[in-house]
């Protein structure tokens, strides 16, 4: 794992520059937020993160990363809520109101039923900053897999609210699937393995590929699926892919523009089915915001997908519930 930067070094411009606004101004209103909870039971909270403002006087972006990393952390540390117990954090942990998990609706095709959900990040701030840019920022400042495990360990907890018969997907990247907290999270909680799938993100260095797939092969033993991306500037290259015999390969919008773009019968990339049918993974779409998309999508004979057409993302418990009926959204909404 990296180490933190020294005292002293300021967070990274991209951390602070998003779309000409800074986040500065974000992070001084949560922190006020936190440090304005009279709630005694959040006493622990406000006076960690005012130790952690002193010891960054300068940098209040990294002091409220490391705060919100020890307050979604492994559920062993000092800090912990002592509210929290083992269905989910308190509704008003300090943490849950920084970051939230959003789940989007994964769809059977060409029926329409859900048949699992991605977790996704979002963090709480008044200007709406990706969670990408918190992300990079703290992976700029070597916090990159506390971050993600902090997110993972939020993930778990809400996945345990979603229809038990829905799988649920977590993105990580390779430097946090070697952290050993991410197989004590997977296999240590409510949800069972079988119903869940790490879905890698990032690059993958070739000195990186034989580490991953050992550090990934006892969760696999245990019923935990792999995704990978197959198509796009993420995409996961042949060679890692026929190594790591992924179980889903994702295909994204730049696929289905080429699919789109191709007519009403898109003739079938090789590259990405035939790379399915060699490691026999599922190919899933993702960015599905069009019925033209979707009919290319289905044309392809792609079993799943998932978009903007198809469901938004939700951190609303009452959506996840709803999705368990076998109804077409897209029917739906005509």
């Amino acid at each position: 794992m990296d180490e933190s930067p020294p005292d002293g070094e300021h967070t990274p411009e991209l951390f602070r520059n998003v779309d000409g606004e800074t986040l500065r101004r974000q992070v001084l209103e949560i922190i006020s937020d936190v440090l304005a909870d009279s709630d005694p039971q959040k006493a622990w909270a406000r006076e960690q993160l005012l130790d952690l403002l002193a010891a960054h006087m300068d940098d209040p972006e990294q002091a409220l990363l490391h705060h919100l990393i020890s307050t979604r952390n492994v559920p062993d540390s000092s800090h912990e809520d002592p509210s929290e117990d083992a269905a989910g954090p308190a509704p008003a942990a300090p943490a849950k109101r920084m970051l939230l998990t959003a789940f989007q609706p994964i769809r059977q095709l060409p029926g329409g039923g859900v048949i699992g959900v991605e977790a996704l990040a979002r963090f709480v701030s008044h200007e709406g900053t990706s969670a990408d840019v918190w992300f990079r920022g703290a992976a700029a400042m070597g916090l990159g897999p506390d971050l993600e495990i902090a997110a993972l360990h939020l993930s778990l907890s809400a996945a345990g609210e979603i229809p038990p018969h829905l799988f649920a997907s977590f993105n990580l990247s390779p430097t946090a699937c070697a952290d050993p907290r991410v197989q004590a999270l997977m296999l240590g909680g409510t949800v069972h393995p079988d119903r869940m799938v790490i879905e890698i993100m990032g690059d993958i260095a070739d000195r990186e590929l034989a580490g991953l797939a050992s550090v990934l092969s006892p969760l696999r033993q245990h019923g935990v699926r792999l995704a990978v991306d197959g198509s796009g500037p993420a995409a996961t290259s042949a060679k890692h892919i026929l190594h790591l015999l992924p179980d889903i390969i994702k295909v994204d919008r730049e696929f289905l523009a080429g699919a789109v773009a191709t007519g009403d019968r898109p003739a079938p990339p090789p590259f990405v089915f035939a790379l399915a049918e060699q490691t026999g993974a599922t190919l899933s779409a993702e960015g599905i915001e069009s019925r033209e998309e979707l009919a290319a999508v289905v044309e392809l004979g792609i079993a799943r997908g998932q978009g903007y057409l198809l469901g938004r993302p939700s951190v609303d418990p009452r959506d996840w519930a709803a999705w368990t009926g076998d109804a077409d959204p897209v029917e739906d909404r005509r």
